[in-house]
C-alpha cells in the first residue's frame, strides 16, 4: 500500500489544488525529496515534522507551510495517525503578486524566507470551506480559483500570520509541546501535566510558548481542537457527539468557542457547506 494517497481537486492555470493524505509510517528522517514548483501546505490533519537542513518545522493546521521550488527536504511522524493536507501551487505571477517582498529571498522565481508561518482562524476556515466544497462538488471552478487566492492572500497578510520567534533551544521545547499536544489532542491537558511530560516550570512553558508563537498555550490547543471540527464536520450528523468526541465539556461550550472562531456555529458551517453556499 503507497505512504501517499494524492488526490487532484482543482487544476487551472492560476492554481492547481490537491488533497494529500500519508499513513506517517516513516518515524524517521525520509529520503530527501525536493519541490519542483513553489507550493503552499496546508495541514488539516494530523502532524508531522519538516526538516529543510538544521531547521525543523511542526506542521500541523495552525500552520501554512512552504515547500519552496529546488529546495531538499526531509519528512519525519513522530506522532501516530499520519497526516493530510491542502496542497496549493500558485501560477509564478499571481504569487510574486500576493507575496509582500520581504517574505521572498528573489522575485523571478518565488522562493520564501521562512518555512512556515501560523495562520489565523479566517485561513482555517478558507482551507476547509475550499476542501469540502471541491469535494462535494457544491462550487464552480471561477469561485474555486477566487476562493484559493483569497487564501493564499490571507495567509501571507503581516495582520494574519505570525513568524516563529524566540530562540532555537526555545522553539525547539515549544516543538516538543506540541507533539505532546497531537499525540492526544482530545486530552484536557493541564499546565503541570504538559510541564511534567516535557520538562520545566508551567510559568516558564507559558511564557516560552507565547514568545515563539505569539499566543497563549491553551489557545493554540483549542485551535487544533476547532481545525479537527473543521475537517470533520461536513460528514458528522451529530454535533453534540463531535463534541464530545473532541474534548469539549459539553455541546454548547463547543458551538460557543467554535462561533467564535469561525464566526458561525457547527451546525451552520455544516449547512453552508452542504449547500455549497460559501
Amino acid at each position: 500500500m503507497s505512504e501517499f494517497k494524492v488526490q487532484s481537486l482543482l487544476k487551472s492555470t492560476t492554481v492547481a489544488v490537491h488533497d494529500v493524505c500519508c499513513r506517517g509510517e516513516c518515524r524517521h528522517r525520509s529520503a530527501e525529496e525536493c519541490a519542483s514548483s513553489t507550493q503552499l501546505v496546508f495541514p488539516y490533519r494530523g502532524l508531522y515534522l519538516r526538516h529543510v537542513g538544521s531547521v525543523q518545522s511542526v506542521a500541523d493546521a495552525n500552520h501554512v507551510l512552504f515547500f519552496n521550488a529546488g529546495e531538499g527536504y526531509q519528512v519525519s511522524h513522530p506522532a501516530t495517525g499520519g497526516d493530510a493536507c491542502l496542497s496549493l501551487t500558485v501560477s509564478q505571477s499571481l504569487l510574486r503578486e500576493l507575496a509582500p517582498a520581504a517574505m521572498l529571498q528573489r522575485r523571478d522565481q518565488p522562493v520564501f524566507h521562512h518555512q512556515a508561518l501560523r495562520i489565523d482562524e479566517r485561513a482555517q476556515v478558507l482551507v476547509a470551506l475550499l476542501r469540502h466544497s471541491l469535494r462535494h462538488g457544491g462550487i464552480e471552478p471561477l469561485e474555486a480559483e477566487s476562493l484559493a487566492l483569497t487564501l493564499v492572500g490571507r495567509s501571507l497578510g503581516p495582520r494574519t500570520t505570525h513568524a516563529p520567534g524566540a530562540t532555537p533551544a526555545r522553539r525547539r521545547l515549544v516543538d516538543r509541546v506540541k507533539l505532546l499536544l497531537a499525540s492526544d489532542l482530545t486530552r484536557r491537558w493541564t499546565l503541570a501535566e504538559i510541564a511534567a511530560e516535557i520538562g520545566g516550570s508551567p510559568v516558564y512553558l507559558t511564557q516560552a510558548f507565547q514568545q515563539v508563537e505569539g499566543m497563549p498555550l491553551y489557545r493554540y490547543h483549542l485551535r487544533l481542537r476547532l481545525a479537527r471540527a473543521l475537517d470533520l464536520i461536513a460528514d458528522c450528523e451529530d454535533v453534540a457527539a463531535l463534541a464530545q468526541d473532541l474534548g469539549f465539556s459539553s455541546h454548547s461550550h463547543f458551538s460557543s468557542a467554535f462561533r467564535q472562531a469561525y464566526g458561525r456555529t457547527p451546525s451552520e458551517f455544516r449547512q453552508a457547506v452542504v449547500a455549497g453556499m460559501l
